[in-house]
């Protein structure tokens, strides 16, 4: 089986009200999930604009959108099979990426996006590589 084809949709609750709302991105509960605390950051991305495009041959990760719209572009490295993935806020969802499966996210929408993820390893420069993905 090729890395692409474990990637993972996840469905997520986005409980709103007129208070705000409330979205949970990571439960503790997801397939391959580790025992132990990686790294959970946020990155905001503007109209137009990439960010990514990398991939990691040893580390893990699960995105989801808070805020606004992007396109998750992956390309599994080794088979260079693609998948772009739609990810509006309103339909709240995390995308689990496995090793080895390049990603790039674009912003798709007219304001800024912001990010949140996971990855299962401390940070590495060794287990970044960059990667064009066309």
């Amino acid at each position: 089986m090729a890395q692409i084809d474990k990637v993972q949709i996840i469905s997520r609750r986005l409980i709103a009200d007129e208070r705000g709302w409330f979205l949970k991105a990571i439960t503790g509960t997801e397939e391959g999930i580790p025992s132990y605390t990686g790294e959970v950051y946020l990155t905001m991305g503007r109209p137009g604009q990439a960010k990514g495009g990398h991939y990691h041959p040893k580390a893990i990760e699960w995105f989801t959108i808070i805020e606004g719209h992007a396109t998750l572009k992956l390309e599994d490295i080794e088979t260079h099979e693609r998948r772009d993935i739609d990810m509006p806020f309103e339909n709240a969802q995390t995308v689990f990426v496995p090793n080895n499966v390049a990603h790039e996210v674009v912003n798709s929408g007219d304001e800024n996006f912001i990010l949140l993820a996971y990855t299962d390893k401390l940070y590495d420069p060794a287990d970044t590589i960059a990667y064009s993905i066309k």
